[in-house]
């Protein structure tokens, strides 16, 4: 996820991220799951994947499911989205 701003430091290991409102998770974090931002290097071409429309709702496609696991009783998958890189897994 990201890149996001640190908003400010809390204790010597929370800060506080400046996050979009639909990003739903909580705004105070450890430290260790920061990491310093690299930007991307130049001979990556990032090319952002267009929405698609349907049914009237706003949805990504899908390259292919990476990964899969139950948890409590149902089944949560990490997916690779068509047009985006490693790190935008979700």
């Amino acid at each position: 996820m990201g890149p996001y701003r640190v908003k400010s430091i809390i204790l010597t290991n929370t800060v506080e991220l400046e996050l979009p409102r639909t990003v739903k998770i909580h705004s105070i974090v450890n430290v260790s799951r920061i990491r310093r931002y690299k930007k991307q290097v130049p001979e990556q071409k990032k090319q952002l994947a267009l929405l698609v429309i349907i049914e009237g709702e706003e949805e990504y496609e899908v390259e292919k499911v990476i990964n899969k696991k139950k948890r409590y009783g149902k089944w949560e998958y990490l997916v690779r989205w068509k047009g985006y890189m490693a790190e935008e897994d979700s």
